[in-house]
Order: structure tokens, then C-alpha cells, then sequence
């Protein structure tokens, strides 16, 4: 019998200690399990899984490519199903994780933090990293007409008086005041607009600049609608994305953790092979609606110049959580909590759960990072 999320609710015990099957590695538990803890069967059993995923967040796409490849089917249980549910933004995932709706989440940096924040209506985990940049989320987009800069970090001087949008209290945002004050840049207006509202204001002529995220920015690029003008490399800032599970899915089913991340790595290997990036833009086609192919391709795979934010890697896969990854973690929290979007500074120590990660790549004979996105020419777009 396959166990689903919603099939019945247990009252947890207050600790849990599971041997994962990695090795001799011990996974415990020592906070308090909520009354809400679902039920998810036994070590071997089929299990039915419901994963929130962002194909519309470029960083994210190792989830776009377990969907269309199905490599879960190789490590969970037999008779397990899954199914993918789109969230248009990482809050969206994050309350159905914590409404018991969703297992697993791909999400961003901000929304993966605030989730793991939430313990008191469900405990909530950040388990692997999907993916490290610098100009995923971090991108800096101008009107169409705005002059030509010498160098990128000239383009962000530029923004100095400016009316410029962004989501507040996204990836974009902390990027955004980040990149301002290290250069001494006060907007004349910081506008809260989310994606929408931005590419509007942009098709008007209402905005000076926007600080958004992959694939939109590519799309807008390509539209003619905005010019890239800086990213998170010109100033030296990451951005990132995360998978995170359900406590309660790891306490009682680590074999289905294991199994999960097992299959996640596949989809970070595939992602990072070159050979693989026109497949990569197909699938990520089929899962969106509003963008081409070539403009998806260049969201995760396009050159951009130098003097406008571009880089010779458009994305990391350190797959586990490294002292770098912590570092924009913490970076994160302090600026959640500066803008009273979680009530801590610091995050509590259990809710970063790198062992079955560090453990899959022991096993596997890996090491962080497995692989990086090597920017491509546009040459090596090559439609069917």
C-alpha cells in the first residue's frame, strides 16, 4: 500500500533516531515533533510523494529535469508515484509544505530560510543545494534607452536617482541593497513590484531599472523590453537555491531522502553537461507557459558580456551544504530578520540537514561541488 500525506495523522514522539542506510551515518531528531506529523509508511514501502517545484526560477531547474526525466523512478520504492505541483513563487511552496500538502520543495534562498523558520506549525528542513550564482537572481535590468557603460559596476552607479522596481524581501532585494551600498548608490524610489507588475512598468516606460531573477530577465532582454546592465558578479554576491523535505517525511522515511537525493544528484549532473543543454531548454518549455525555448536556453546556458554582469559559469552545484553555502545562508537570515520577515537572526542548527547529502557523495565517490553550468556561445543554441 502506498502511503500518502493526507491518508492519516499521527502523534509524533518528541525524538527520533533513524539510521539512514548511508554507512553508519545517525540522523537525529531532537526537537519536539508537532501534532501534525503526517503518516508515510514503512522503510520499503511505496509511498506517494507531492513535490513543489519552480520552473519559472532558472536556479532551480534540477527539478524541471527530475520531472522530465523521471530519475526518481530509479530509487524510490516500487509503485511510488509522484507528482509535481508549479509554484509561481517559493511562498507558495512553503505554505503548502507547512498545510501538509507538499513533501519536498525546490525553492530560493529566502523562502527555503523563512520555511525552516516556521517549526511551530510544521518542521521543515533544508536538506541539498540546487544551485549557486551570481546571476540567477541577482540581475540588474535598465530601460532599453539608458547609455551605454563603460563596465558594469559604472551601469550600477548609473541606477544612483533612479526609480528602480524589485520584489522586497526576495533574493533580488538583499542583492539589491547590497550592490548599493557597496557602491554608494541611493535610488530616488525602490518600488515593491513583483515580476509582473516590473515587465509592465518596463513595457510602459514607467521604470528606470529592476533587479529580477532567471528567466525573466532573459526574456525581457530578448523582448527588447530592458538591457542587462550589472549581476551579482560585478559586486561579488551569490545567490542560491535549495531542496527542502518535511521532517517528518525524513524521520520516518529515510530511505525515501536517500533516494530523493540520490536521484537529485543525477539532475544536477545532467544539468551540468553541456550535451544536455538544448534537452534541458526543452523540458523547461513544456513546464512553462509565456517564454521560448531560446529565451529559457539563455536563462540557464547564455553568454552575456562582461561589462553587463556576465560570467564564464552561469551556475554552481555544490549539491551539499558548504561553508560557502552557509555563508549566504546566514547572510540571508540577518537580512530576513533585519526586515522582520523571520523572527531570528540565526537560523536553529537543525534545520540545515547536510548529512544525507555529504554521506550520497561518499558513497558515490563525489566531491563538492559536482559540477558547475559553463556559459555557452550563442552559437551552440541549435533548435531542432
Amino acid at each position: 500500500m502506498a502511503f500518502c500525506m493526507n491518508q492519516r495523522v499521527r502523534v509524533a514522539v518528541a525524538s527520533v533516531a533513524a539510521v539512514v542506510g548511508l554507512g553508519m551515518t545517525l540522523v537525529t531528531f531532537t526537537t519536539p515533533a508537532v501534532a501534525g506529523d503526517l503518516e508515510y509508511g514503512k522503510s520499503g514501502e511505496a509511498i506517494n510523494l507531492v513535490i513543489g517545484y519552480q520552473p519559472y526560477y532558472t536556479e532551480s531547474w534540477s527539478g524541471v529535469v527530475m520531472r522530465g526525466k523521471k530519475l526518481y523512478e530509479k530509487y524510490l520504492p516500487k509503485g511510488s508515484t509522484v507528482e509535481f505541483s508549479v509554484g509561481l513563487q517559493g511562498a507558495v511552496i512553503v505554505n503548502a509544505m507547512l498545510a501538509g500538502k507538499q513533501h519536498i520543495g525546490y525553492v530560493g534562498d529566502m523562502p527555503a530560510i523563512v520555511s525552516t523558520t516556521k517549526q511551530d506549525v510544521a518542521d521543515i528542513r533544508i536538506m541539498a543545494m540546487v544551485g549557486l550564482g551570481t546571476d540567477q537572481c541577482n540581475i540588474f535590468l535598465a530601460r532599453p534607452d539608458a547609455p551605454k557603460f563603460a563596465n558594469a559596476k559604472e551601469g550600477i552607479k548609473w541606477l544612483d536617482g533612479k526609480r528602480i522596481a524589485v520584489p522586497l524581501g526576495s533574493c533580488a532585494d538583499r542583492f539589491a541593497q547590497e550592490a548599493f551600498k557597496k557602491e554608494g548608490v541611493t535610488p530616488a524610489a525602490v518600488l515593491n513590484q513583483n515580476i509582473e507588475v516590473i515587465t509592465s512598468g518596463f513595457r510602459a516606460g514607467k521604470l528606470d531599472a529592476a533587479v529580477i531573477w532567471e528567466p525573466t530577465a532573459s526574456r525581457l532582454v530578448q523582448e527588447g523590453l530592458a538591457k542587462r546592465i550589472a549581476s551579482g558578479v560585478t559586486v561579488n554576491e551569490n545567490d542560491g537555491a535549495f531542496l527542502t523535505m518535511r521532517a517528518d517525511l525524513i524521520k520516518q522515511r529515510p530511505d525515501v531522502a536517500k533516494a530523493w537525493l540520490n536521484a537529485e544528484l543525477d539532475a544536477q549532473l545532467f544539468l551540468a553537461d553541456p550535451k544536455n543543454a538544448m534537452e534541458v531548454a526543452a523540458m523547461a518549455t513544456q513546464q512553462t507557459t509565456g517564454f521560448t525555448e531560446k529565451m529559457l536556453w539563455a536563462a540557464m546556458y547564455g553568454k552575456y558580456a562582461e561589462d553587463s554582469g556576465g560570467a564564464p559559469v552561469r551556475l554552481m552545484l555544490p549539491f551539499t551544504l558548504t561553508p560557502e553555502v552557509v555563508k549566504l545562508i546566514n547572510a540571508d537570515a540577518t537580512f530576513l530578520h533585519s526586515i522582520k520577515s523571520i523572527n531570528v537572526e540565526k537560523l536553529r542548527p537543525e534545520a540545515l540537514m547536510p548529512e544525507f547529502a555529504q554521506a550520497i557523495l561518499k558513497e558515490r565517490g563525489l566531491t563538492s561541488p559536482i559540477g558547475k553550468v559553463n556559459a555557452l556561445a550563442d552559437s551552440d543554441y541549435k533548435p531542432k
